[in-house]
C-alpha cells in the first residue's frame, strides 16, 4: 500500500474516533437528575416484579437490542418490542407498571409515535431517549434523557454514528448503575452465564475438581521414597501427600523433590518421605472457589495445592492441570 494512502486511512479513522469521543464527553457533562430518576424508575419497576421494555426503529432498534441484552445479562428482565408487531398483537407483552425505554434520535419516528397511546393505555411508564428535547416523543413521555450530538462521525454528517454510540453508551450507563442499585454481584452474574469463563470461575468449587479417593496419592511420612514413587505411578500424579494418623496433613513430596534429592544422593529411594517432603505445605478448603486456588498457585509458584476439610483432614489435591482441564484459567 502506498504510504501516503495508509497514513490517510489512519488519520481518517482517528478523526472518526475523536469525533465520537468528543460526543461521549458531551454526554458525560449532561448526565443529571433525570438520569438518576430513570434509574430509580427502573429499580422500582423490577422491585415490583415488572420489567423493562425497549423500543426503537431502524438503527435505534439495533441499539435497543444490545441494551436489552445488557439488562438481561445483569439480571434485569428486559424485552425488545418491535413497533410494527406491537400494533399487531405483541402489545400484550406490556403490563401496567412496566418501564418503556423509547429510543429515537429525532423523536419523530412515525412507527414509534403511533405506539405511544397504546403504551399509555397499558399503564406503562415512558422514558424517552432522544436527541431532540422538544420532539413529540419527548413531549409525550414521563421522562426524557438527552442524547443530542453536535455532529455525526460520518464525513457526510448523515450516517448515524456518533448518535448511536452515545445512545448505546447511555444504555450501558443505565444498566450498570441499575446493577449497583439492585446489589447485583459477580456471583449473580455467574449464575446467568454458567457456560462462560466467569461462570466457571465463580461457580466451581475446589471440591468439584480435586483429585480424591483412588486418584489421591497418599503415603505416611515413614514410608520410603520408593513406595511414594510407586503410589505416584499408580495414581498418575506428580506428587504424594504425606498424612499422619487421622488424615492430618504432614507434608507433600513431589516428583521435583525426588529429582533434586536423587542428584544429591543416589540412595534416596530407601529414605523415608519425611526426610525430603515439604512440611506445612500450602492447603485450601474444599468449599473454596476454584478461582482462589488459581490465585494461590500463582502467588506461591507451585503446581499442586492440597485440599482439606473443615477439620484440617486431607480430602484431595488439585494440580494445575486439573484447573486447566476445568477451564478455570
Amino acid at each position: 500500500m502506498d504510504p501516503a494512502t495508509e497514513a490517510d486511512y489512519i488519520a481518517r479513522a482517528r478523526a472518526v474516533l475523536q469525533t465520537e469521543i468528543q460526543e461521549l464527553r458531551r454526554l458525560d457533562e449532561r448526565v443529571d437528575a433525570a438520569f438518576a430518576r430513570a434509574v430509580e424508575l427502573l429499580r422500582a419497576a423490577l422491585a415490583a416484579k415488572r420489567k423493562i421494555i425497549v423500543i426503537g426503529v431502524g438503527k435505534s432498534e439495533n441499539i435497543a437490542i444490545k441494551i436489552v441484552a445488557t439488562f438481561n445479562s445483569t439480571g434485569a428482565p428486559c424485552v425488545a418490542l418491535d413497533c410494527q408487531n406491537a400494533l399487531h398483537g405483541d402489545l400484550g407483552v406490556v403490563c401496567a407498571g412496566d418501564v418503556v425505554l423509547a429510543l429515537s434520535y429525532s423523536g419523530e419516528t412515525t412507527e414509534l409515535l403511533d405506539l405511544l397511546p397504546h403504551l399509555r393505555r397499558r399503564g406503562a411508564t415512558l422514558v424517552a431517549i432522544t436527541g431532540k428535547a422538544d420532539s413529540a416523543l419527548a413531549t409525550n413521555s414521563d421522562l426524557t434523557l438527552d442524547v443530542n450530538v453536535t455532529t455525526e462521525a460520518c464525513p457526510l454528517n448523515l450516517a448515524p454514528t456518533s448518535s448511536t454510540t452515545v445512545m448505546l453508551a447511555l444504555g450501558d450507563a443505565l444498566a450498570m448503575v441499575l446493577l449497583q442499585a439492585r446489589g447485583f454481584a459477580a456471583e449473580d452474574f455467574a449464575e446467568l452465564h454458567p457456560s462462560g469463563t466467569l461462570g466457571r470461575r465463580l461457580l466451581t468449587r475446589v471440591a468439584d475438581i480435586m483429585r480424591k479417593d483412588q486418584q489421591l496419592a497418599l503415603v505416611a511420612p515413614a514410608d520410603t521414597v520408593a513406595a511414594a514413587l510407586g503410589v505416584m505411578t499408580r495414581c498418575k500424579a506428580g506428587a504424594v501427600v504425606a498424612v499422619e494418623n487421622g488424615g492430618r496433613l504432614a507434608g507433600i513430596f513431589t516428583h521435583g523433590d525426588f529429582v533434586r534429592g536423587y542428584q544429591a544422593d543416589r540412595h534416596i529411594a530407601d529414605h523415608p518421605v519425611s526426610q525430603h517432603m515439604t512440611r506445612n505445605p500450602v492447603a485450601i478448603r474444599g468449599d473454596r472457589l476454584a478461582a482462589e486456588a488459581v490465585r494461590i498457585l500463582e502467588e506461591h509458584r507451585i503446581d499442586e495445592i492440597i485440599v482439606e476439610d473443615e477439620e484440617r483432614r486431607v480430602i484431595g489435591l488439585v494440580d494445575v492441570q486439573d484447573l486447566s482441564r476445568a477451564r478455570i484459567f
